[in-house]
């Protein structure tokens, strides 16, 4: 039998990785578990090891034996949208290199499900969790209320002294967005939001606030459907805001995914944009700044929201305290040609 066949049959340990990478027990374990407290060099003798000889780690048995898991929970409400996918790919890339390893829950914006990941994903004791916002079921309150491990939350800002999060204020940049195209001369801005979460419930509330100060707010401009967002739902969403309000000269779609839809309908209709109608979105797509015309909205940096947020819970989950608990990114306001 060929040594390959027999190490397919027999499982590889530790002590095997360790006698061939030509170190020890300890810092073979060390090199898996915390890399970057070994030199360059043994990690990449050990890593070359554990590829030559199949290693798969028992993980289970090493956080017995350690009393430290190597796996962060989190928790988003969407991988099809890019805002998440870009996040979790920022995270990934500071933990990772870090030793940990990600398991990734979808909630799709539902908060049973919220609560069911989370049960699902604190009783595996994960080293850390990573959170989007803060509202959810009470339920799910009590389950975060007995996990004793670092919690960081994504996208939303709090001032709660137990709180670590890092994101910028949804309703200042509902508000803000407004305030540019009341400054641009639009005076009947309509607001059409999907989905409802909490972020685009704080977006249309700064759209609130902004058309009341420029005495300009009334409730029938407004459009909310708990729909799943999609270009397509933008497309409609143009539709009826047009038949139910024919004088309107802007609208302030809460994500570029609705108002990417809205610009092709405008363009099936042969309607000016922005000659006759104005579009905004929100968060900055790739697409947002090549479409014809180019899509204004509301830069958001998920990036680095990821980067910072991982950083934050990498120091509470050694033990350090970070520099700060709440990070606030900001965001920009990116006056296109649509508006």
């Amino acid at each position: 039998m060929s040594s390959r066949r027999r190490r397919s049959l027999e499982r590889v340990t530790l002590s095997d990785v360790a006698r061939s990478a030509g170190c020890s027990l300890m810092s073979a374990s060390r090199a898996l578990s915390q890399p970057e407290r070994v030199s360059d060099v043994l990690r990449e003798r050990v890593m070359a090891a554990v590829k030559a000889l199949g290693y798969v780690p028992h993980t289970a048995a090493r956080s017995l034996a350690s009393a430290r898991s190597n796996l962060v929970a989190v928790i988003i409400p969407s991988l099809s949208n890019a805002v998440f996918v870009d996040t979790v790919e920022a995270v990934q890339r500071v933990l990772m290199p870090a030793g940990y390893e990600l398991m990734i829950g979808v909630s799709h914006y539902r908060p049973e499900e919220d609560e069911r990941l989370l049960r699902a994903y604190l009783a595996h004791q994960p080293a850390g969790l990573l959170v989007t916002g803060f509202q959810r079921s009470d339920a799910a309150r009590e389950v975060l209320g007995s996990y004793t491990s670092p919690i960081v939350t994504l996208m939303e800002l709090s001032d709660a002294p137990e709180d670590y999060c890092v994101g910028f204020s949804q309703f200042e940049a509902g508000a803000a967005m407004t305030r540019k195209l009341l400054e641009r001369g639009y005076r009947t801005i309509a607001f059409a939001a999907a989905q409802l979460d909490p972020r685009t419930l704080q977006r249309a509330e700064g759209y609130r606030q902004a058309m009341r100060e420029a005495s300009r707010y009334d409730p029938a401009l407004e459009l909310l459907t708990p729909e799943v967002s999609s270009i397509g739902l933008g497309a409609e969403l143009l539709d009826r805001l047009l038949a139910q309000q024919p004088g309107i000269d802007a609208i302030f779609f809460n994500n570029d995914d609705l108002a990417l839809g809205a610009l092709f309908r405008a363009r099936q209709l042969q309607l000016a944009v922005p000659g006759r109608l104005a579009i905004a979105g929100f968060n900055d797509l790739p697409a947002a700044a090549w479409m014809h015309p180019a899509l204004t909205t509301v830069r958001t940096i998920r990036g680095e929201i990821g980067t910072l947020a991982g950083q934050m819970l990498l120091s509470l989950m050694r033990g350090e305290t970070p520099a700060q608990r709440r990070i606030d990114v900001g965001f920009e306001v990116m006056m296109r040609e649509s508006a």
